[in-house]
């Protein structure tokens, strides 16, 4: 062991991130997502019992993840989660994301977190619109995905369908690691190629327990399954004459995503998948800073702000900010900066959590995600690092809204509560809140990717702030981004509005796109740039 306490301790940060695993879940909404995470909960020993439930919809059951008191009535998520697990001598970090389409932005700024993602696919649906965003966004993060079809518990298209679906739209090399046995009510097991052996499967009560597993020979098999295994066995024997064989450099590049098959519900294939996962995922690595040089992770202690939440102790009314750990240790306690600001910043109060419940985190680790609670000063996109070691990341970019409502307050009295629950929404990113000179604090335009983000935006108003609001339908269509010296133009014509983010960022909104065209034509001076996410 070194004598020198820098290299150790440099030493002890290599070792404890190559025991990390961070990645998140996306899907199209349905496609399974939510059941997939409790299921990594069951069997990483947190959850030990009812997650077999956690899709029933009769009554609403409330997952470990999804905590909001919106979510629960309306059974779908809506914000991202973050949950920590022990498997296998590794410490996971898992990002649920929502799966709604109207919440694109807050599960980029998820992707910004992690090193590898799950896609899950719903086996009778395939790729669906949501999925296609989600896998773009994970593209151009290069972030290696492996592939879960799911619900093959029920009747699924034909597995070559799928996979040629998956190469021709994502164009994405597909390469089954596992290969199922049976669909629907003859789903009985997998066929592991790379072991060469077949895992049957018997199913517990609810799904409440992990599936048991048989490994069964081939011959045994053959009897037992009829067709489904003859079909099974010729389908992989053209795979192996195709060559179709994992290759971990073409995963991490992007190019190649290993696919398994199985149900969430039923836990058939979860171990098999999660295995994958601490075996394929890559450990965090050396990061980009804003200046595009690489941080390696036993540096100085660092992290990125990839979440604001507010009220999830309403006991508390707090706010927590959720650090992802890029590089050193970080213990609880130590004194860090934001980059942005400058200011010191307390850690007294860091939590690791699970849904609303939280522990107190005494240290973590490259990959850990921490939340640090009443943390005001800190913003999405904010990086903070040890004193004397000044460190910025990417900017985190905002999306294209699409809608768009004025928001009021209907009782003067709560005008404050308003104020202050409209600036909460808008560091958080639950909307864009967007202001006129006209309008000011009292009368901002909320902006955003779908009207769903309206409703969760409402309900914390009228909830967690106390401030009844009215949102009335605003006109505009289309936001670009722009300057002053444009602005002064835009803003004396018709069918146009500029109005300014809370960091002056200028945003021309119009009310038709073929105005919008026109005016590029006949005056292509003007700054109007495109936002990401359109189109």
């Amino acid at each position: 062991m070194s004598n020198d306490p820098i290299a150790s301790a440099a030493s002890d940060v290599r070792r404890e991130a190559a025991r990390r695993r961070t990645f998140a879940i996306i899907s199209h909404p349905d496609a399974g997502k939510t059941t997939l995470t409790e299921k990594f909960l069951l069997y990483g020993g947190v959850l030990t019992a009812g997650a077999g439930s956690v899709r029933a919809k009769g009554d609403r059951r409330a997952t470990a993840s999804d905590w909001m008191e919106l979510e629960r009535r309306r059974g779908i998520s809506v914000t991202s989660a973050v949950v920590q697990f022990a498997y296998q001598d590794r410490v996971l970090n898992l990002l649920d994301t929502p799966g709604h389409g109207d919440f694109s932005e807050d599960t980029y700024r998820v992707l910004s977190a992690v090193d590898a993602a799950v896609m899950v696919l719903d086996g009778a649906k395939g790729i669906e619109a949501q999925t296609r965003k989600l896998f773009e966004v994970c593209r151009n993060r290069e972030i290696p995905i492996v592939t879960f079809i799911n619900k093959w518990d029920r009747p699924a298209r034909d597995p070559l369908e799928l996979l040629d679906e998956i190469e021709d739209q994502l164009v994405l090399d597909p390469v089954p690691v596992t290969w199922p046995v049976g669909e629907g009510e003859r789903f009985n097991g997998l066929i592991d190629r790379r072991a060469g052996h077949y895992v049957r499967f018997s199913r517990t009560a609810g799904g409440a327990t992990a599936a048991d597993e048989e490994v069964v020979a081939a011959a045994r098999a053959a009897a037992d399954e009829g067709s489904a295994w003859h079909e099974a066995a010729e389908a992989v024997e053209l795979l192996d004459g195709a060559g179709a064989e994992l290759d971990v450099k073409r995963f991490e590049a992007g190019e190649l995503s290993p696919v398994f098959f199985g149900s969430a519900l039923t836990n058939y294939g979860v171990r098999m998948l999660l295995d994958a996962i601490v075996e394929m995922a890559p450990p965090p690595g050396a990061r980009l800073d804003a200046g595009g040089d690489p941080r390696p992770v036993d540096t100085g202690f660092s992290a990125a702000v990839f979440k604001v939440q507010s009220n999830m102790d309403p006991a508390h009314r707090d706010s927590m900010a959720f650090l992802r750990v890029c590089s050193g240790r970080f213990e609880r306690g130590m004194a860090i900066t934001c980059g942005r600001t400058g200011k010191t910043l307390a850690t007294k109060y860091a939590h690791t959590v699970v849904g609303r419940d939280r522990s107190t985190a005494e240290e973590a680790w490259p990959g850990d995600v921490i939340g640090l609670v009443n943390a005001a000063e800190l913003r999405v996109g904010d990086a903070v690092h040890t004193a004397g070691e000044p460190v910025r990341w990417p900017a985190v970019p905002a999306f294209a809204p699409s809608s768009f409502r004025m928001a009021r307050c209907t009782d003067t009295s709560k005008a404050k509560q308003f104020r202050s629950g409209v600036r909460q929404l808008d560091s958080e990113g639950v909307v864009q809140v967007l202001r006129r000179p006209e309008g000011g604090e009292s009368a901002p335009i909320l902006a955003a990717v779908g009207p769903l983000q309206f409703d969760v935006a409402e309900h914390r108003l009228r909830h967690e702030f106390g401030a009844p609001v009215e949102l009335a339908p605003a006109p505009w269509t289309t936001a670009r981004r722009t300057d002053e010296d444009s602005a002064a133009v835009l803003g004396s014509m018709s069918g146009v509005t500029v109005a300014a983010r809370d960091g002056g960022e200028l945003l021309a909104l119009f009310e038709s796109p073929y105005w919008l065209a026109r005016l590029q034509s006949d005056h292509p001076e003007l700054v109007l740039e495109r936002l990401i996410g359109e189109g």
